[in-house]
């Protein structure tokens, strides 16, 4: 039996989290984890300043399913199954060793699954203490007055042939980053609720909904059943973003990965990034428009069975009551998240309500969406106005243009990139934009009439000089007339 739940599919950092979940429903203010390189002889241990076990509570803790799952538990707890500390030891070593302290009163119990295999009969032998060789191994459980260490030996699921010392030190990263997300509620703040180290290096939390950025769009909060609550946010675009924050955010999947709902039960994450079945007809699936949508979702442990939270705590499905509440947060802030997308989080500057002129509108039509340059756009009006008889090839050009815009070129780059094209002047020089811009604020003055008040106006609602209201402003009253 304790082999085939070794098969239930935990990774090395939730099954970490899982011991980590253990440390917060004992009371523990400080999780210690450490991982130590020896080869086939390294191990991992995790220390917490929790309240402690007695004897008997050490016992029932090391049985499988002690507690039912139908039990009622406290508001805090973050267990439900009585299985975590087991499975999820077991899921990657053959040796578990736990000891606790409370006072002066030190217990220690411990699974070994090579003495289960190779014991003539098939009874159950909970071995008392460390094995010989490990007791040094339990001695950081001293420094503390209360509290318990778990002790992973013989990691026949993580020191596979072939696994080196840089993979041992890559793997404490990507639990350190899963640490960091999973309990990142915990751990923010100027006193966080808990601190979590690794071989002695705090874990940062990180916040997948950048809260503290000042771009980030949140909704008011949602209550769609008693004890949910959600909250929708639109992450702001790459381009309100350093280099620091945009690859922060993205962790540690990628933007595209990260969007979606994020689950919490008790302010621990559950699930990160899905749309959870959810979908009018058929269930929504990941896309690049809608990288910037994020759904804080917060439900209470009593509603476990009603939203089919499983062992490793990685799943979840929202009942049929709040289904339809769900699907419209997400369709909603979805489309937030493509306008915030499509328009590269740009602040548009609109002296009164009128909308930005832009060069390009698409035609729906019974063929498909046909892309078209506005005739009426000011740079485009000038040339045809200004063109005399050359004006049919110009517009032959621009028809040109039209019909060889590289769609699916310009899909391809986009998806494989996860990142829209540059558009507008991106980095060119403030004077390059300033030239052409002034080209078009003399048409508007000087062919067309315009005061020129009313031609900076126009040139603050076209694009894209709509991004450059300075530049736009100091524009002269007087335009100087060529020779």
């Amino acid at each position: 039996m304790i082999e085939a739940l070794r098969g239930l599919g935990y990774s090395t950092a939730t099954a970490v989290a899982d011991l980590v979940d253990n440390s917060i429903a004992a009371g523990a203010r400080i999780v210690d984890v450490a991982f130590a390189w020896a080869g086939t002889h390294s191990y991992v241990t995790l220390r917490d300043d929790g309240r402690g076990m007695e004897g008997t509570e050490l016992d029932r803790a090391m049985r499988l399913g002690y507690q039912s799952p139908l039990d009622a538990r406290a508001d805090g707890d973050l267990g439900r199954f009585g299985l975590g500390l087991k499975t999820a030891s077991f899921s990657q070593c053959r040796r578990l060793t736990v000891a606790s302290r409370r006072g002066s009163h030190t217990s220690c119990l411990r699974w070994d699954l090579d003495v289960l295999a190779s014991s003539p009969d098939d009874q159950w032998r909970l071995l008392v203490g460390a094995a010989d060789g490990s007791h040094e191994r339990l001695d950081p459980l001293l420094a503390v007055p209360h509290g318990t260490l778990v002790l992973w030996e013989n990691l026949d699921r993580i020191v596979t042939p072939g696994f080196s010392e840089q993979n041992f030190l890559d793997l404490i990263d990507v639990v350190e980053r899963h640490l960091a997300m999973v309990f990142h509620r915990y751990l923010f703040g100027q006193q966080p609720k808990l601190r979590i180290t690794i071989n002695g290096t705090t874990v940062a939390p990180w916040d997948p909904f950048l809260l503290t950025h000042h771009a980030t769009w949140s909704s008011p909060i949602v209550r769609p059943a008693p004890g949910v609550a959600a909250q929708c946010h639109v992450l702001p675009h790459k381009d309100r973003l350093d280099d620091a924050q945009y690859e922060l955010a993205g962790r540690p999947d990628g933007w595209t990965a990260q969007q979606g709902f994020y689950v919490y039960r008790n302010e621990r994450l559950l699930v990160t990034g899905s749309w959870l079945g959810l979908g009018r007809g058929r269930s929504w699936t990941k896309e690049e428009a809608h990288r910037l949508a994020r759904i804080r979702l917060d439900i209470p442990n009593s509603a476990d069975a009603d939203w089919k939270i499983d062992i490793r705590k990685s799943t979840a499905r929202p009942p049929v009551a709040v289904r339809q509440v769900l699907t419209h947060l997400m369709e909603d802030t979805c489309k937030r998240a493509r306008r915030v997308f499509a328009h590269r989080g740009r602040i548009v500057v609109r002296a009164r309500s009128e909308p930005v002129m832009p060069v390009w509108r698409a035609e729906h039509r019974a063929d498909g969406i046909r892309y078209r340059i506005d005739r009426s756009h000011p740079a485009v009006a000038a040339v045809l106005h200004n063109a005399g008889p050359e004006a049919r090839q110009v517009e032959a050009m621009i028809r040109v243009v039209e019909a060889t815009v590289p769609v699916q070129r310009i899909w391809l780059d986009t998806a494989e990139g996860r990142e829209t094209p540059r558009t507008g002047f991106g980095a060119t020089a403030p004077d390059e934009v300033r030239a052409v811009a002034d080209v078009l604020f003399r048409d508007l003055v000087l062919r067309q009439g315009l005061s020129p008040k009313l031609a900076r106006e126009r040139l603050l609602h076209t694009e894209p000089f709509n991004d450059y209201p300075d530049l736009v402003a100091g524009f002269p009253d007087r335009p100087a007339i060529d020779a």
